[in-house]
């Protein structure tokens, strides 16, 4: 074991060089900017799928009631943008309505880059 002049055990230099930091900064800011694009469309997703689970639960008579419906939850919940009526999937399954979408989001990372994502859903 080598010594250092004070007679204590030495150990070599630790810790994180600058290139380290440097490329640890720039992963932690890109998965930053990415989870900030995602985030948005993560909420917008929950907000679709409890609206079609609140119309599914007040169960609409006709199809085009459960249309309405979902068009003036759309014109309250601002961000339900991806999807509109005509989107939905409506049926009945053992006499209980069954309402469903599904939807691609493109989110661009940077020049010819995108993130896709594929959102599906049904009404519990």
């Amino acid at each position: 074991m080598r010594q250092t002049e004070f007679g204590m055990p030495g150990r070599g230099q630790r810790g994180v060089s600058l290139l380290g930091l440097l490329f640890w900064g720039v992963l932690l800011a890109f998965t930053g900017v990415v989870l900030a694009r995602v985030f948005p469309t993560v909420l917008e997703f929950y907000t679709i799928q409890k609206t079609v689970d609140r119309i599914a639960a007040a169960n609409p008579a006709t199809v085009p009631a459960v249309r309405a419906d979902f068009e003036k939850a759309q014109q309250v919940e601002y961000s339900i943008t991806s999807i509109n009526s005509k989107d939905l999937v409506i049926s009945k399954e053992n006499d209980k309505l069954q309402i469903s979408f599904a939807y691609d989001k493109q989110i661009e990372l940077g020049g010819p880059v995108y993130l896709l994502i594929k959102y599906e859903g049904r009404s519990r």
